[in-house]
Formats: structure tokens, C-alpha cells, sequence
């Protein structure tokens, strides 16, 4: 197997595991605070982030490094995990998949802002497109939908965008795990004692499915994932391997509605179907 496409099975895989991230986080903050969840999965994922870095003696990023480091940490460790977790409070994961259908989209910008790009015009019609087409999937969606979780997902996938595009760029010089895994460790002096802090009173009456979402997005969400994400987008590019999470909404439509039981409408399938083709179109003239 060439790099190429062993880039696309790595940014396959990437997108296959954050595809249960919503659902696995729907679960978990039916039973566990959102800053408690947010704080506790950065955590975990610290503690075994650090310790792969020490058991496979890596080295300490550059000083120069720590300034994208911790647009990652912001971005993907506390930004997008806060966000998703407040915003699911208020709306079902299968509304939320529609947004994550601009996920490659934002890091296609991102990604042209960071590198210096420039795609033409075509490009960014299909983005205002792609945009145009959620925000009135948002206003239309009145009885099951909340202004104030359209909004938390969009800020969600707006920093998720941002720290794909830095991780990607700096898993060039670092390699993928081992950005995911400093951008935890820089993170967790914070992460750490703000979980205990937040951490309930009593863990009596958490149900084992809660309990299993909390481990899925701390183990595969926050880690494991971004081992084969990173990897792929730095050896295949950004741009193009970015266009994998065109299947991430589809993932997890499904994995909610078999899952969770939710309602998958018509309209949100037709918009997910719009969504991917305005940002196959975006790739297409990037």
C-alpha cells in the first residue's frame, strides 16, 4: 500500500471513530454535568496521552511548537468537547450531524489560512452554499431545534476546524499521536483539577451506558482517534483527506437513530446530502 492511500485508511479510520463522539456524548450528559464530562475526558486522555510520550521516550517539542500546541488544546481538547457537550444539552445528536457536516469545510479554510492558499472563486461559493444551507436547516427546524445549540455547534465546529488544520500541519514535524498527546499534556495542569473540582458529589445511580460514553470519548474522541486523523491529514494533506469527514454526519445518523432511538427526519438527511455536495464542490476547486 502506497502513502496516499494509506493516508485515506488513516483518515478513515479517524472519521469512523469520531463518528460515535455526538451520540457517546448525548449518553453521557444525560447523567453527567457537560463541564464535568468536558474536564474529565481531557483528563484521562492526559494521563495516558503523557504516558505513551514517556514510555516511548519522545521528545519535547521545539519552543516554538507550544504556541500552536495550545491552539490545538483549545480548539479540539476544551473548545469542541464543551461545546458539543452544552449544545447537546438542548438539541438531539442527529440535529447535531447536519453541523458537523461543515467540519471538512472548516478545515479546508483553516487549513488555506494556515498554508497560505489561495483557492478560487468557485470555492468559496460552494462554502457560503454549504453555510447557507445549514443556517436555514436551523431556522426551519423550529419544533425540535434551539437557537442556543445551533449556535453552541457552530462555535463547536468553527474551533474544531481550527485545531484540525494546527495538528495536521504540525503532525509534519512531530508526527500525529505525538501532537494530540502534548497538546493533552499541556492541557491537563487545567483539565485535571477542574474535573476534580466539577466532579459530582456522588457517583450513585450513573448508569453503565453513561459510564461507557464517559470512556469512549475519553479513550477513542480524545485520543486513539487523533492517532489516525493526524496522521492521515499531514500525509495526505489537509484539503483532501479533510473530505473524509463528508462521511462522518451519515455515521452518525445512523449510529443514533440504531443507537439512541432518535427520530432521523427526512430534511436531515436531504441536508446532509446538500452539505457533502457543496463541499465536494469546495475540494473540487480548492
Amino acid at each position: 500500500m502506497d502513502d496516499q492511500k494509506r493516508a485515506w485508511l488513516y483518515g478513515f479510520i479517524g472519521v469512523a471513530i469520531f463518528s460515535g463522539s455526538l451520540p457517546a456524548t448525548r449518553v453521557a450528559v444525560a447523567e453527567f454535568d457537560p463541564l464535568f464530562l468536558t474536564f474529565a475526558r481531557a483528563a484521562i486522555a492526559g494521563v495516558l496521552g503523557g504516558a505513551m510520550l514517556i514510555l516511548l521516550r519522545q521528545r519535547r517539542p521545539d519552543r516554538g511548537d507550544f504556541g500552536s500546541l495550545l491552539i490545538i488544546a483549545l480548539g479540539v481538547v476544551v473548545g469542541f468537547p464543551l461545546f458539543t457537550a452544552l449544545a447537546l444539552q438542548h438539541i438531539t445528536s442527529a440535529h447535531s450531524t447536519v453541523f458537523i457536516g461543515l467540519l471538512p469545510l472548516a478545515t479546508a479554510i483553516f487549513g488555506v489560512l494556515r498554508g497560505g492558499d489561495r483557492p478560487r472563486l468557485p470555492f468559496w461559493l460552494f462554502s457560503v452554499g454549504g453555510s447557507a444551507l445549514v443556517g436555514g436547516f436551523a431556522l426551519a427546524e423550529d419544533l425540535s431545534a434551539s437557537w442556543t445549540g445551533d449556535l453552541l455547534m457552530l462555535a463547536a465546529i468553527i474551533v474544531c476546524g481550527l485545531g484540525y488544520a494546527e495538528g495536521a500541519r504540525l503532525s509534519r514535524k512531530l508526527g500525529g499521536w505525538q501532537v494530540i498527546s502534548w497538546a493533552l499534556v499541556l492541557s491537563l495542569p487545567i483539565m485535571g483539577p477542574l474535573a476534580i473540582f466539577a466532579m459530582p458529589v456522588s457517583f450513585d445511580g450513573i448508569s453503565r451506558p453513561a459510564w461507557v460514553a464517559l470512556a469512549y470519548v475519553s479513550l477513542f474522541s480524545m485520543l486513539i482517534g487523533f492517532v489516525f486523523w493526524y496522521r492521515g491529514l499531514a500525509q495526505g494533506g489537509i484539503a483532501a483527506v479533510g473530505q473524509l469527514q463528508l462521511l462522518q454526519p451519515f455515521m452518525a445518523l445512523v449510529l443514533a437513530g440504531l443507537l439512541l432511538g432518535e427520530d432521523v427526519s427526512l430534511s436531515m438527511a436531504v441536508v446532509c446530502v446538500a452539505v457533502v455536495a457543496c463541499v465536494a464542490g469546495a475540494r473540487r476547486f480548492a
